[in-house]
């Protein structure tokens, strides 16, 4: 792809060209002007490069993720950064090279190796996160000198979420790209390995990995971990080369010019790129209003998400300016628009040049610019526009104020006036500047001797998430009279106030006192009403961050303590368990296991084959609704919406609509030519709301324009008048208003509850209620419909009141359970969903007597539906919520008393079902030995006695998951297979590949079957025309029941084909196949299958609902941070039986990314909605919606150890090729992370003397845990019994 000259000999070439130019994959493209609306992302999926994903919009997920280039003259070296398209204006790469995942590799001329290595790893599963990852890895390597880290390696990936594969595929597929210890290759007798033993270049260790004792049949495919790749080059210019075919940077953008731009966009947008800062002053005076930007990842999501309608933006990124970087005698000045990544770089440079003690404060903003957003913002967004923005839980505004910043201000006449940081916050998101200034630069001043700066923050999640409380603490001490007396102080908060908040009255109450235990309880004291939070303070959990202000003085008070400690004039140490609050937060990097046997049962059943579209997803070629093409002339529909969760339509407005450019059509109820209601069972919805609303959000109608944009504002324009009427918020106002759905209530008996709880065989009895978060599906795909002719939602609320009785030994004798969903404004699969809860309220124990009422609650939410283990893992997790109970009341551990009750071969269910080939207690006992229970027990407990503020917790919990529909009917698939000639075999069958394997598991079905390798197999995508009336692909029985319709397709296909085959001795299947055809022998079949044997009345409330049971068992260790709520999960060990799996490293994928799903809903994705419980939200609207404010796990929330066993030697008899289901049932055994962190928690209170039962509702979120860990800090704000809101 052509030379680089040498940049001296570059120099100055050409004239100045006032040509938008940009290199998209090495191709050249000139942008018109007119197209400053636009991000980079519209414009890539525009020319076709759709691997390019649009996900949140907002640069929270990481799928638009590209690579960008461009030449730094002042270094003369070439950058290459990993970049947000969703947000990066289209002009601001002008100039640069663009380098997408189609610039990589594809499926024609052949992969790159990252790409490679992914695929074959099992790193994707529905793919549409897949590009993101391979780019920011991609934009690590190319600008890396060196081999990163594997540390490195998961900080790149911090900015991209992944909803399906739990992550550990993904990071061990890229780990062969980092550093390894060189011994390992040099020194290779020192491991003293036996002849033939491989060594695995991800762990270092002797493995099988690279032994092809089990190969793919009729591939040439190798295990990803027998090849290591490495640079083949790296040059200043080109960064690292990893293939021959590896994009250069652009000699023409090298040559060229940096020239100003002028240009425009819709609605008479302007667009300037100024290159000197007289020029920014300029416009600036002209345009008083205009937004400076850098990154645009703030003015973006305003203008996008918030529509604020700016109509000049300056980008102020190549003015030098205000790029300059200024290391000074006395401090660092720093141009306002210096990038964060390159103000890390900085900090790291200048702690190894300078004095450690001028150097605390760029200490602090290295530790919080880790935990700052994503890599893709952090490397271009800019200081300048995170100080003006002055956001309230701005990460980085407490430090500044903290550590004497102080910030230069330019007005448009060059007049240079300088604030202090403390005093350049005013108000919400107003700053101490007037329409004619704008931030020059700021200065930070070197920290002086025996001065200490500390950072502090804590968020919902640790990696790219905003602040719920962050501060920046400083003291600077001098010794008087052989005693430390603060000689000034600063103390600044976020996420407190409107603004970031410098605690005036406790600095001025620290300054000139001694250090000691008497300033630490003043201080404290003082902080308590310098601090004001309203009870109705926005984003709520007002105790919470009141009572960080305090813990997070107490961490600091701590750290400087230790700081100073050997140094003369101090008597107080700081004790070995008060340090437990101060130790810093290291992630090692991950380490995991999948253990399983290779069962293989013909050419490809039982291989654990790589996911049949891997190789089109890594290389963005995998196609998706949003992106397929447009037909000529198509239109964008956007819809009209409720705005208030219960009232009459009095009237609609659409003249605003019709008058809108590029409007084609409106709709209404009136319009609709058929019945206007809907539903998947129950028709209880409207299609377009007629008289009523009830719930925020429901479609009212729906707008047809040219654009999507044109739909949307033409949507907005639409005027609706309500008249609001009361409206039902909660499960419990709903239970309290007897608002339940028409004939939802069902029960279940078992014994006689009332006549066990009188008798004298229940020697206590317990009473308590559950209340159960829901989840958002969090798809990273958006919705989106294409609809041509030719002739939402979130998990299931629920509320549990039990009643339980058991005898001093802890055997259970008696249940007596209520429970209520919250299905929301329509009954959806809400009541299928609560019969599977009370399927599954036993989870695996012996209970004699049960009795279980459900009732189905009507509010106005909008709908809610179900989600992974569709209500399995509620009515599951409300029974381990009473074992642990009863393990307190009897001061047993949880476990003696699950291994109590346990369930065995014969049990006899409470609607009638008998166990059969039951499991359980080989998975329990297996595992207990794998993590060495009592041992870890035993350890916890000695690392608790001996760490006040860092607490862990252990949990082992089993579970017992129903496969089949408990729907009878839906228990059938069908599937048609053909032939043909050449030997190949095409199947088609109703089920949908989401991700999860359906497809691949189905070819090596069928290629098993016809033994032939699977290259041979063909899927087509599922068709009504070819297989009709298809059950939902759900209830974790797809891979059984149409893999068993193939099988049956493939088996008459076969019976016809025998008499051929035994006449002649064929060298190939393709011989046998063309000689079938040649004797006029059918080659089709349509396939068929119902599961056997199952059924359940409801009148009765007996039956075998169930075909089998998918057992499994989960071992987790946890520690938390006892003074902010953070928690970390240090082990996960999971076991299932999942009998010879059809494919055990999809099986695998599906056991870890279930495992961190369910870790999500029991520890960190909470809905927040607008009820009694939130009145900052408003009524019926939720708060939580989008990766900004809702949050899924991250790669740092991943176990630190991972390990997934599947159960050795236990065919299952009862499913295809004796496999078992595993799409839902791995989820609930997140839950042991839920119950480890509650006996960390029961750990923690014991320090306070409380030892009794206390409520944990989840998500067990940082304020859950941290307001349930009782201490001086949370005593001045809540009661020993307080107890979080959930929204129920």
């Amino acid at each position: 792809m052509g030379s680089l000259k040498k940049e001296e000999e570059m120099g100055q070439i050409g004239e100045e060209s006032k040509e938008a130019i940009v290199y998209v994959n090495g191709v050249r493209k000139v942008l018109p002007d007119g197209l400053a609306h636009l991000t980079l992302l519209e414009y890539l999926r525009d020319i076709g490069l759709t691997g390019t994903k649009l996900g949140c919009g907002e640069g929270g997920c990481g799928a638009c993720t590209v690579m960008i280039s461009h030449y730094d003259r002042k270094t003369k070296k070439c950058m290459h950064y990993a970049v947000n398209a969703c947000l990066a204006p289209l002009y601001s790469v002008e100039g640069m090279h663009v380098i997408t995942v189609e610039g990589l590799g594809n499926h024609k001329r052949g992969l790159h190796p990252i790409q490679e290595s992914l695929a074959r790893s099992h790193g994707s599963q529905c793919g549409f996160c897949t590009p993101g990852f391979i780019m920011s890895l991609y934009a690590l390597l190319r600008s890396s000198e060196t081999p990163p880290t594997e540390e490195q390696i998961e900080e790149s990936l911090a900015g991209n979420l992944c909803r399906c594969t739990g992550y550990r595929p993904i990071v061990d597929a890229f780990r062969v790209f980092s550093k390894t210890n060189n011994a390992l290759y040099t020194d290779i007798s020192s491991l003293s390995l036996q002849e033939g033993e491989f060594i695995c270049p991800s762990t270092g260790k002797p493995c099988s990995c690279g032994s092809k004792a089990v190969h793919d049949i009729g591939t040439n495919e190798q295990p990803i971990c027998s090849t290591r790749y490495k640079p083949i080059s790296y040059s200043e210019v080109d960064g690292s080369a990893y293939t021959v075919k590896e994009f250069i940077f652009p000699p023409e953008l090298l040559r060229r010019r940096l020239t100003p731009l002028n240009l425009s966009g819709l609605g008479g947008l302007k667009w300037y790129r100024p290159l000197t800062v007289n020029d920014v002053l300029e416009l600036k005076e002209k345009y008083p209003n205009a937004k400076l930007l850098v990154g645009n990842t703030e003015v973006g999501i305003e203008m996008r998400l918030k529509r604020m309608p700016y109509q000049v933006l300056i980008s102020v990124a190549h003015v030098p300016e205000l790029n300059i970087i200024n290391v000074k005698d006395d401090g660092i000045e720093i141009g306002s628009a210096v990038r964060l990544t390159e103000l890390l770089n900085l900090f790291r440079e200048v702690i190894t040049q300078r004095p450690a003690n001028e150097t605390s404060a760029c200490k602090v903003f290295i530790e919080q610019l880790k935990w700052f957003a994503g890599t893709q913002i952090r490397n271009v967004a800019s200081v300048g526009g995170n100080v003006c923005t002055a956001s309230p839980i701005s990460d980085l505004n407490p430090l500044w104020i903290a550590a004497r910043a102080k910030f230069r201000i330019i007005d448009c006449n060059g007049n240079i006036r300088t604030t202090l940081a403390e005093n350049f916050f005013l108000g919400y998101r107003k700053v101490d500047l007037t329409s004619n200034e704008i931030l020059l630069s700021i200065f930070l001043p070197w920290t002086r001797p025996f001065e200490y700066v500390k950072e502090f923050k804590q968020a919902h999640r640790r990696d790219d998430d905003i602040a719920i409380v962050n501060a920046g603490m400083r003291v600077c001490l001098q010794e008087k009279s052989e005693e430390w007396v603060i000689s000034d102080a600063s103390v600044a908060y976020g996420g407190v106030a409107p603004l970031s908040l410098c605690a005036i009255k406790t600095k001025e109450f620290l300054i000139g006192k001694k250090w000691n235990q008497d300033v630490l309880q003043g201080a404290l004291n003082v902080l308590r009403t310098d601090i004001v939070l309203k009870e109705d303070a926005p984003g709520g959990m007002v105790e919470f961050r009141k009572s960080l202000t305090l813990s997070f003085f107490f961490k600091f008070f701590l750290w400087v303590s230790h700081q100073i400690e050997g140094k003369k004039s101090i008597k107080e140490s700081v004790s070995l368990s008060d340090l437990s609050a101060i130790k810093s937060f290291h992630r090692p990097p991950l380490v995991a296991s999948q253990d399983y046997e290779i069962r293989k049962h013909g050419t490809s059943v039982g291989s654990p084959e790589v996911h049949l579209s891997s190789r089109l997803q890594v290389t963005g070629q995998a196609e998706y609704a949003d992106d397929s093409p447009m037909p000529p002339n198509g239109l964008h529909a956007a819809l009209v919406l409720s705005k208030k969760p219960h009232a009459r339509i009095l009237s609609i407005d659409d003249s605003g609509a019709k008058a809108s450019p590029g409007f084609a059509g409106i709709f209404f109820a009136k319009d609709v030519p058929g019945s206007n209601k809907i539903g998947p069972v129950v028709l209880d919805e409207e299609l377009f709301a007629s008289e009523f609303v009830t719930c925020v959000g429901q479609v009212i109608g729906i707008v047809v324009a040219e654009t999507h944009e044109n739909a949307k504002l033409a949507a907005r324009k639409v005027h609706v008048e309500y008249e609001e009427l009361p409206a039902i918020l909660s499960i419990e106002d709903a239970v309290r208003a007897e608002s339940f759905h028409p004939n939802s209530q069902k029960c279940l008996k078992k014994g006689d509850v009332d006549l066990c709880f009188q008798s004298d065989q229940c020697e206590m009895i317990i009473e308590g209620k559950v209340q159960v978060g829901g989840q958002e599906h969090f798809y990273l795909e958006p919705h989106s419909s294409l609809i041509w002719t030719l002739d939402s939602g979130n998990e299931v609320h629920m509320i549990s009141s039990t009643q339980v009785g058991f005898t001093n030994k802890g055997k259970v004798l008696a249940l007596d359970l209520e429970i209520y969903n919250n299905a929301g404004n329509s009954l959806d699969l809400s009541l299928a969903v609560l019969e599977r809860a009370m399927f599954h309220s036993d989870n695996v124990y012996e209970i004699p007597n049960v009795r279980i009422f459900g009732s189905v609650c009507f509010t106005n939410f909008p709908s809610n539906t179900a989600f992974r283990g569709f209500g399995g893992p509620q009515g599951m997790l409300i029974a381990e919520n009473w074992i642990q109970r009863i393990a307190l009341e009897l001061k047993k551990s949880p476990e003696e008393i699950r291994e109590i009750n346990f369930q065995g071969e014969g049990s006899i269910l409470h609607y009638g079902q008998q166990l059969e080939h039951c499991t359980l207690a080989p998975i329990w006992n297996e595992l207990k030995v794998s993590c060495d229970f009592l041992k870890v027990r035993e350890e916890v407990d000695g690392f608790n006695l001996h760490n006040r503020w860092k607490k862990r917790g252990i949990a082992m919990i089993p579970t017992k998951f129903g496969i089949s529909f408990t729907t009878k009917f839906m228990n059938q698939a069908g599937a048609l297979v053909n032939v043909y000639t050449d030997g190949t075999v095409l199947v088609t069958h109703g089920g949908v590949e989401m991700g999860q394997g359906l497809h691949t598991k189905v070819a090596q079905v069928a290629a098993s079957a016809f033994n032939i390798p699977l290259s041979s197999v063909f899927i087509s995508e599922t068709s009504t025309d070819k297989v009709p009336n298809a059950s939902p692909t759900a209830a974790s029985a797809s891979s059984d029941m149409y893999a068993a319709a193939a099988l049956d397709a493939c088996e008459q296909i076969k019976a016809r084909m025998e008499p051929i085959a035994s006449q002649h001795n064929f060298g190939s299947f393709a011989e046998l196949v063309t000689a079938c055809y040649l004797e006029r022998i059918d080659l089709s079949a349509h396939g068929f299958y119902i599961t056997p044997n199952i059924g359940f009345d409801w009148s009765t409330g007996k039956g075998k609902p169930f075909s089998y049971f998918t057992y499994g068992a989960a071992f987790a260790e946890v520690e938390i941070d006892t003074l902010t709520g953070d928690f970390h999960t240090r082990t996960a060990n999971i076991f299932m039986d999942l009998g010879y799996s059809l494919n055990p490293a999809i099986d695998v994928g599906q056991v870890e990314g279930a495992f961190i799903q369910g870790l999500g809903w029991v520890a960190l994705e909470e809905l927040k909605w607008g009820d009694a419980a939130h009145k900052w939200i408003p009524p019926g609207c939720l708060y939580t919606c989008g990766p900004g404010s809702y949050k899924i796990p991250s790669l740092n929330d991943v176990p630190f150890k991972f390990n997934v066993s599947l159960l050795k030697g236990n065919p299952n008899v009862k499913a295809i090729h004796s496999s078992k289901a595993v799409g839902e049932p791995p989820f609930f055994m997140a839950s042991s992370v839920f119950f480890a962190i509650k006996d960390a928690i029961l750990a923690a209170r014991a320090e306070t003397g409380h030892t009794g039962w206390f409520p944990l509702d989840n998500p067990a979120t940082p304020e859950r845990i941290r307001m349930a860990c009782l201490d001086e800090f949370t005593a001045p704000f809540v009661s020993s019994d307080f107890h979080p809101k959930l929204s129920v």
